[in-house]
């Protein structure tokens, strides 16, 4: 009962590949059945092929006509197809049927190949709903209960454990905890949170229990606004492709009409016999059938999309490969975009009487037994170096650790928190900190005690041994990527972070960003976007993170790091970076720039064929067979020039 049922699924899923496939078989074992003179079996198999690849143009063509009174492409190409199909039977010339169906075998794939192009939004969405839990632990009379998230209501107390997501936005009644906050702001380290700090829905809660006040309905989340930004943004049809569907109409209205009058006007006013008349009326619709200027567009941009895969972009559809090429702003998240997202150790400072090793060493021994990203970053990079671990250890969240260590008190935190163990800070530390600090970094003093009280306690008379810069790694590429985009003529380069100011700019200035918007939420950046495409027109996003997720979707082009970026990221960004290399930016844009020009060129050359075969059938210059084969020829041409883009 299993492979029925994969195989039932998967027509359903890939139901116009399987059309296109078996119009596709049908049509070849047609032709062959000509080929050997098996009428029958020919009549049987062509129509077959008609029917099973043209049901669903036929469909939306008839649809279109009968409830929105228009004429578009689909209608037009079965309309063609079957006028060579009845011209081939009423004159006996049987391949121009196989003309017909090759005809509606061109729509077929077409067909199926804009249907894989769709349907992101939904599972974008299902994405992030999966980032709150469905439930939340309620406080009734002192006693917890599981409530689903849409029955709690403001005022609602609610319990987070260590470890767990933030059901929903609320306010912290009591309890201290850091919550990393990446998915929504993009802040590279967790934040320290206690009574009266907001949190948000979707947010990861660190080594703190907390109880919180819901203030805000659930569906009012930060994480639900997302949720709503994406579903809008992705919803909202370009003008490139409404231009595109009116063209499609008003071309095949057009076409219609002609054909009409050239089958009935000519023996009224050239003395045309009827058959002459219906003849080059037929011709006429398979010749100005638009399968060259299809044949103009996708082929060029598959090649594109395939050049791309080889060097680990990939392009979710077609359009984004030609609106790459178009883009003039471009804006860039900052954590795990420009950074890699991971914290390390910048720089190591020591006093004259000790080494750096020494601060790396003495620094680890305690913050091994740390969970904080800080104490990590510091163990890996004293890695290599021998040291022992601290007893006794103790942790003051949000200040710093302590512990003893060959007989030593060893202090690591922030100045305000070493500084109750020390007589005094030195100066020029003090003001290489404060300098780091103004550039973003993170610093954290370690200093130790020879004589060590066997409490912890905060007693005066440990020494300083220096200070350990953290920072957020720097992508070695992101520089080169920024200075590559200006040449290419890029107007405007911004960057977008959730992170502070200071931390910001100085990533900017180290990688040539000049504009910056920092302390961003995911609708903040969204109205970044909005503004510069309202200056721009199109613009590009490259992110990585949930928070980035809205502004990907209302962008022009949104760019998603392969590696590092989240699935909801991944799924509503166009196109994306497999092995998150930032230089692959560039390539794109020149793929993109690329394929216009090719596109503009085939599309020269399908109208300049088509004119020429219009006028040679009214001049009757040309018969039906001279007209298909003009037609597909310049199909293969365009094609073929369009499969450039590979190299």
């Amino acid at each position: 009962m299993l492979y029925p049922q994969r195989f039932t699924q998967f027509t359903r899923e890939h139901a116009d590949t399987v059309a296109a496939l078996l119009c596709g078989l049908l049509l070849f074992l047609g032709w062959f059945a000509l080929h050997l003179g098996a009428l029958g079996l020919a009549f049987l198999l062509l129509p077959a092929a008609y029917v099973i690849g043209g049901y669903e143009s036929a469909r939306e063509g008839l649809t279109t006509l009968f409830k929105e009174k228009e004429l578009d492409v689909d209608l037009l190409m079965i309309v063609a197809a079957i006028g060579a199909a009845s011209l081939g039977l009423w004159r006996g010339e049987y391949h121009l049927i196989i003309d017909g169906a090759i005809l509606i075998l061109i729509f077929a794939i077409s067909g199926a190949l804009e249907g894989y192009a769709m349907q992101r939004t939904e599972r974008s969405i299902r994405s992030l709903m999966s980032l709150t839990p469905d439930t939340a632990r309620a406080l009734h009379q002192g006693r917890e209960e599981e409530v689903p998230i849409t029955q709690l209501k403001v005022g609602d107390e609610i319990v987070v454990k260590p470890g767990e997501l933030i059901p929903t936005d609320g306010i912290i009644l009591s309890g201290y905890s850091t919550l990393n906050q990446a998915a929504i702001t993009g802040e590279s380290l967790p934040v320290e949170k206690t009574v009266g700090a907001e949190v948000f829905a979707g947010t990861l809660n660190g080594y703190g229990g907390l109880q919180i006040k819901v203030h805000k309905p659930a569906q009012s989340s930060l994480i639900m606004r997302v949720i709503r930004l994406v579903e809008q943004a992705k919803t909202e049809a370009p003008p490139s492709q409404e231009f595109i569907d009116r063209f499609e109409k008003g071309y095949a209205k057009v076409i219609v009409v002609a054909g009409i009058l050239l089958a009935t006007l000519p023996p009224f006013l050239w003395g045309w016999d009827w058959e002459t008349t219906i003849y080059r009326a037929l011709t006429f619709l398979v010749v100005a059938s638009p399968c060259a200027l299809m044949a103009a567009i996708m082929p060029t941009l598959l090649s594109g999309i395939a050049n791309g895969a080889r060097q680990g972009i990939l392009f979710k559809n077609g359009a984004q490969l030609e609106k790459i090429g178009k883009v003039r702003a471009i804006a860039f998240d900052k954590t795990g975009t420009l950074t890699t997202g991971q914290v390390q150790v910048f720089q190591v400072i020591s006093v004259s009487e000790y080494t750096k090793a020494d601060v790396l060493k003495t620094a680890a021994s305690v913050e091994s037994y740390s969970e904080h990203p800080i104490g990590k970053a510091i163990v890996q990079a004293a890695g290599n170096l021998d040291w022992v671990g601290a007893v006794q250890v103790q942790a003051i969240p949000g200040q710093g650790i302590v512990g003893i260590a060959q007989e030593q008190q060893v202090i690591v935190g922030n100045a305000i928190f070493v500084q109750q163990y020390v007589t005094n800070l030195p100066e020029e530390l003090r003001e290489m900190a404060q300098s780091l600090e103004q550039e973003g970094k993170t610093v954290v003093w370690v200093a130790k005690n020879p004589t060590p009280n066997s409490s912890l306690q905060a007693l005066k008379g440990a020494n300083v041994m220096g200070i350990i810069a953290i920072a957020d790694e720097v992508r070695v590429e992101a520089a080169v990527t920024i200075t590559r985009l200006k040449k290419l003529g890029i107007e405007q380069i911004v960057m977008l972070t959730g992170d502070n100011q200071e931390t910001a700019y100085s990533i900017a200035k180290a990688v040539g960003i000049d504009r910056v918007y920092a302390q961003l939420l995911p609708e903040d950046k969204l109205d970044v976007i909005r503004r510069l495409q309202q200056q721009y027109q199109t613009v590009a996003m490259v992110g990585d993170g949930i928070n980035d997720a809205p502004a990907l979707a209302q962008a022009s082009v949104g760019i998603a790091m392969g590696i590092s970026g989240s699935d909801v990221a991944l799924e509503t960004a166009d196109i994306v970076l497999m092995a998150d290399r930032l230089e692959k930016i560039a390539v794109a844009m020149h793929l993109g720039r690329r394929s216009q020009s090719i596109v503009k060129q085939n599309i020269v050359v399908a109208l300049g064929f088509i004119m020429l075969l219009l006028v040679g059938n009214f001049l009757g210059n040309i018969n039906l067979p001279i007209g298909v084969i003009g037609h597909e020829g310049s199909t293969v041409l365009v094609t073929l020039s369009g499969l450039r883009l590979l190299k």
